[in-house]
């Protein structure tokens, strides 16, 4: 057998499933590693990431069925971003409250969820990213906010919270 590069070699040895047994996933979208994670939670009984994955998933599951086709790989890491901000503002009114328990609890929810975006994109990065839209946009004020926020957010996916982008993009064009 002549085989092109060594992860052909792998794949044709061992089987897929076999490889994701041992946490081999590289091909594995969001759905496929949430029921992975779900499976690894339960055997290691870990109640707080069986718990979010399973929120996680239900909420993938309700919005599939209200859009009725299924997510793109966007959409769900739109959906977890949501869930995150869903989170904060939980741990912002607990702080409120003074419930260090509550408090503790989102925080390990966010930490939990933080796992499935990709890499966060740096104060730095993100100014150059806005910067580079606002001029190919050739947006001059505030008023141009609409359009830059339309173009910037494909090229976010998932790497920067709306919120840090929108700040940002007000900042560039008030200044």
């Amino acid at each position: 057998m002549n085989f092109p590069n060594s992860q052909t070699f792998v794949f044709a040895i061992f089987p897929v499933k076999c490889l994701e047994r041992y946490g081999y996933n590289k091909h594995m979208n969001l759905k496929e590693q949430l029921q992975a994670d779900l499976i690894q939670a339960m055997k290691s009984h870990d109640e707080t990431k069986k718990w979010v994955v399973k929120m996680v998933k239900s909420a993938i599951q309700l919005a599939e069925v209200a859009k009725g086709t299924e997510l793109t790989q966007d959409e769900l890491l739109a959906l977890i971003q949501k869930e995150i901000k869903t989170r904060q503002e939980a741990k912002s009114d607990a702080e409120k409250a003074h419930r260090e328990d509550l408090i503790s609890q989102a925080d390990s929810e966010i930490a939990c969820l933080k796992t499935y975006l990709p890499a966060q994109l740096s104060p730095a990065e993100l100014h150059d990213l806005v910067r580079a839209v606002i001029k190919e946009c050739n947006a001059t004020s505030a008023k141009d906010m609409g359009a830059v926020m339309k173009s910037l957010q494909p090229k976010l996916a998932g790497r920067a919270s709306n919120a840090d982008a929108s700040r940002v993009v007000r900042e560039m064009l008030a200044g």
